[in-house]
């Protein structure tokens, strides 16, 4: 198991910039060097499917010239890894899939455009689960991402490799995108932070769909300041984006001198059952001691339809999921398959084009939104989505600011290790709620065991990602390095 060496933070690699004491050539150069370092041998890690090493030190000459600027950007001179279903212009998006090899969206994600805005630098394209269907970042058609902490293990995912890029030290912050907890996991398996804005925080615009009404985009910091620094930089109403919200956007970083003091703290009992492993159980009850001897107070509480999750977010999503990728279809986009007739060309496009997951995905929405089941799996599952958020607005209506639970039942799972898919889909269990529901939830590094990383998670009502912020830098304050052993 190895560690990647501490590097600057966000904060740090701006100031210097600021002062002059660094040039953002030198912040890139750096990132790529540590890239080609954890690439190199049989164990490479396999973060990046894409890397412009050109484009990369011009954008780094022209945040240069930031510097002078009386408010220079939020981001100044700091590289950002970008997942690979998040359009730019000087990077393929090709989602992890043969079907959209090489292909180059016309234009940029409005996140990348504000990344740009802030002065970061958009650094590379991070592997990822085909089409975002995934819990391992095994279901790549360029191959599997490793685990920075433990090779043998995955990263998580489906955000594996912008996880993955973090926890090597290549950048401080990376975007992601969830659906189901693709953020969190794999923020949880690499040790980092990871955070999923309230649905309609930031535009979606330029992420390719997976399943709308579930999908955002997501932020990994290598602390949780960078993570407030990502979020802060990408938030906000976008006219582009119809589910876009024009709530207004908090400080996330000023969250850091908030008070715990009077905060109070739900335990759904629904996310600690007998089944839990005792080692994570233990992690967790270690970071709620710790939060209350700063003042907090821990109630237990209860989610009642938890359990439901998992099979009503099989049924949202692969519903979604065939909608949307009917696109891929060898006419509008991807190599066109040949076959007998338009079926037949139709059929050997996506057989070739899709992976094993996303076409069980696609099958599974075909058919619960056929006729004679769409109400049986479909509207039912709706009517319970329903009930999952009223859960997470009665105990938050009850005085209780904020829910912790943990991110994932146990820590990496070794690579190849699950071959069956509802285990694999289990993994999700205490992180689907939060995008069934729509509201804000982060992952932070609160120990480890056998070595390997323990997620703790934060729940907050929708749009209150500063008391989630708040109560994060004081859980990272209080366990300093614990965090990370």
């Amino acid at each position: 198991m190895t560690d990647a060496p501490r590097r600057p933070s966000a904060a740090a690699l701006r100031q210097r910039i600021r002062d002059g004491a660094l040039l953002p050539d030198a912040t890139v150069e750096d990132a790529l060097q540590r890239a080609y370092d954890v690439k190199a041998g049989t164990d490479g890690l396999n973060i990046f499917v894409s890397l412009d090493e050109q484009y990369l030190r011009e954008h780094a000459r022209g945040a240069a010239a930031q510097r002078s600027d009386t408010e220079p950007g939020a981001l100044l001179g700091v590289p950002v890894a970008l997942k690979d279903n998040i359009a730019s212009l000087h990077h393929p998006t090709t989602c992890g899939s043969r079907i959209l090899k090489g292909y180059r969206s016309p234009y940029e994600a409005t996140v990348v455009t504000r990344l740009r805005a802030a002065g970061g630098v958009p650094f590379g394209k991070t592997n990822m689960d085909e089409f975002a269907m995934g819990s391992s970042t095994e279901n790549s058609a360029y191959g599997p991402t490793r685990n920075p902490i433990d090779t043998t293990r995955a990263p998580g995912g489906s955000s594996g490799g912008s996880a993955a890029a973090v926890a090597a030290g290549i950048v401080p912050i990376a975007l992601g995108s969830e659906t189901g907890g693709s953020v969190r996991q794999p923020a949880a398996f690499c040790g980092v932070v990871g955070v999923k804005p309230t649905y309609g925080r930031v535009s979606r615009f330029g992420l390719v769909a997976f399943a709308s009404s579930l999908d955002q985009v997501g932020v990994f910091g290598a602390s949780v300041d960078c993570a407030a620094r990502g979020l802060a930089a990408i938030a906000g109403h976008d006219p582009f984006d119809s589910t876009s919200s024009d709530v207004a956007v908090g400080d996330y970083c000023a969250a850091a001198s908030r008070p715990v003091k009077g905060l109070v703290i739900g335990k759904p009992k629904e996310y600690f059952p007998d089944t839990l492993d005792p080692r994570v159980r233990a992690k967790c009850d270690a970071a709620l001691e710790a939060l209350k001897a700063q003042g907090a107070e821990v109630r237990e509480v209860s989610l009642p339809h938890t359990a439901s999750a998992i099979p009503v977010y099989y049924i949202i999503a692969p519903a979604e999921a065939s909608s949307n990728l009917a696109r891929f279809d060898g006419v509008r986009y991807g190599p066109r398959g040949l076959g007998a007739g338009l079926n037949g060309m139709y059929e050997a496009t996506r057989t070739e084009g899709f992976g094993p997951e996303v076409l069980r995905r696609i099958l599974l929405g075909t058919y619960v939104l056929s006729a004679g089941y769409y109400d049986a799996y479909y509207r039912k599952a709706q009517r319970v989505r329903t009930l999952i958020a009223d859960d997470f607005a009665a105990v938050f209506d009850s005085g209780v600011h904020v829910l912790f639970t943990p991110t994932t039942p146990t820590p990496a799972f070794r690579l190849g290790a699950i071959s069956d898919p509802y285990e694999m889909y289990m993994s999700d269990i205490f992180t689907v709620t939060a995008n069934l529901a729509g509201v804000p939830a982060m992952s932070q590094p609160i120990g480890r065991v056998d070595g390997l990383p323990v997620g703790g998670q934060f729940i907050a009502p929708h749009f209150q990602e500063e008391v989630m912020f708040g109560a994060a830098f004081a859980l990272e304050r209080a366990l300093g390095e614990e965090a990370h052993r």
